[in-house]
């Protein structure tokens, strides 16, 4: 069947075994693939291709990853033909809604013991940023866990931290020891020489206001390098 070139080749249209959403129902969700659940959040296609071959399109320029799919923006997913500002806001919210339940499942840490608890804390807030960010988590005695404070926001290559604000948000939440992250949207786990020289100026500060500076964590998506584990704090 030959279809009108401005009609979309919509869910509804499909043979009935090409159809993801009575997949689902017959067969169960694990058995669709990621280009078919995508399919149903965006329903149709273009008028040259169907939801399922636009979501293969749109996965591969992601490399098939759906962590890479997550970092896409609105516009940057409106780009491809087919996808208008509905059906982008569909997909990164049903990414998002997943990303929540995957940090409701971990067990809260309580208790700050080492830096990979550390980057269990954080990496929920840093995941998927195309940005530079930088929290603090307030410990009390013992270092227990009390607050997660985000400090600054910047660009891609960096952000501005006062030292100010640091000790404020610390002192205002009765801080026995603080701990720094921030992330590298690069990937690069690297840090550079502001890093150590912005470590090396609030190790110096908390000092002088009895506060320690336990440690500082730089978090990409799929690592974390502590400066209390290399010993450079």
């Amino acid at each position: 069947m030959d279809f009108p070139y401005q009609q979309k080749f919509t869910i509804k249209a499909w043979a009935e075994e090409d159809r993801p959403r009575e997949k689902l129902l017959q067969h169960g969700r694990r058995t669709l693939s990621d280009a078919e659940l995508i399919a149903i959040l965006i329903g149709s296609g273009s008028t040259t291709e169907s939801a399922v071959e636009l979501s293969k399109r749109i996965l591969h320029s992601c490399q098939n990853d759906i962590n890479l799919l997550g970092k896409l923006s609105v516009q940057e997913l409106c780009k491809f033909k087919g996808i208008g500002e509905a059906k982008a806001i569909s997909i990164i919210a049903a990414l998002e809604l997943g990303r929540r339940r995957k940090e409701i499942e971990l067990p809260p840490i309580q208790k700050i013991n080492t830096s990979k608890d550390i980057f269990n804390v954080l990496l929920p807030y840093y995941k998927d940023l195309t940005h530079e960010e930088f929290w603090i988590l307030i410990l009390a005695k013992s270092n227990k866990l009390t607050h997660k404070i985000l400090i600054s926001k910047g660009g891609q290559a960096g952000t501005i931290v006062d030292s100010k604000i640091v000790f404020k948000a610390a002192l205002d939440n009765n801080a026995a020891n603080i701990i720094l992250s921030h992330n590298h949207p690069s990937g690069n786990l690297k840090p550079s020489q502001a890093d150590i020289s912005l470590t090396k100026k609030l190790v110096a500060a908390g000092r002088l206001m009895d506060i320690g500076v336990l440690d500082h964590v730089i978090i990409t998506d799929d690592g974390f390098y502590s400066f209390a584990d290399e010993g450079i704090l």
